[in-house]
């Protein structure tokens, strides 16, 4: 059984209603995200100070046996399991989450203990962001309007970093960022022709995705 084995539609709480149709669904890349949410590579950065601190505190004492390099092992053994678990985490999170964006909303499924569906109805998204990263991936903050509040701590790691009083969903680590910011950008526009919305910088000229396909 899978995670969304029992979901009529993989990562929807229910079937489409008429006129609603799938325009792109994906999912982040869990190493990705490992990098980006669990900060893998500053955890294995900080235990990796320890255990060079470690040792050098034992050679200035003098290293006269396996002993005196206990606690250089243990720091090491520490940092790798540490790192592990947060790959591990990672690797959960991505698995369980599903993103789609259909021609009236943006879904949200997540959530490994208790599996979550948050929809995001297009004409409440007042902005569409766009932060790429050196591989070329990218997270996609969707910045939310109207009373609707959404949790911080509910939304993890699919939230922008640091807006806790005011959360922005985000759609994170995926390897086609810019074609998903500018195709919610542009979809958001054919359902409220009156808004402002535009593609974010950086996810210009490029490929939409179903009616968010530019003329």
């Amino acid at each position: 059984m899978t995670e969304h084995d029992d979901e009529p539609i993989p990562g929807l709480p229910g079937l489409l209603p008429p006129g609603e149709r799938i325009l792109w669904q994906g999912a982040p890349d869990h190493r990705v995200l490992a990098r980006t949410a669990f900060h893998t590579r500053l955890v294995g950065g900080y235990f990796a100070v320890l255990g060079a601190w470690a040792f050098v505190g034992a050679a200035v004492e003098g290293i006269d046996g396996p002993d005196d390099l206990v606690g250089t092992a243990m720091t090491i053994i520490a940092g790798i399991v540490g790192v592990g678990l947060l790959h591990l985490l990672a690797w959960g999170s991505a698995r369980t989450t599903l993103y789609t964006l259909t021609n009236r909303r943006v879904v949200l499924r997540i959530g490994m203990a208790l599996p979550k569906c948050i929809n995001l109805p297009l004409p409440l998204i007042g902005a569409v962001d766009l932060a790429t990263h050196a591989d070329g991936s990218g997270d996609v903050p969707l910045t939310i309007t109207g009373r609707q509040k959404l949790g911080f701590l509910a939304l993890w790691p699919h939230v922008r970093p640091w807006k806790i009083v005011t959360p922005q969903p985000m759609l994170r680590a995926l390897p086609d960022a810019p074609t998903v910011a500018a195709s919610i950008a542009r979809q958001c526009l054919e359902v409220s022709p009156g808004g402002r919305i535009t593609a974010p910088q950086g996810a210009t000229d490029v490929p939409l995705f179903g009616e968010a396909r530019a003329a």
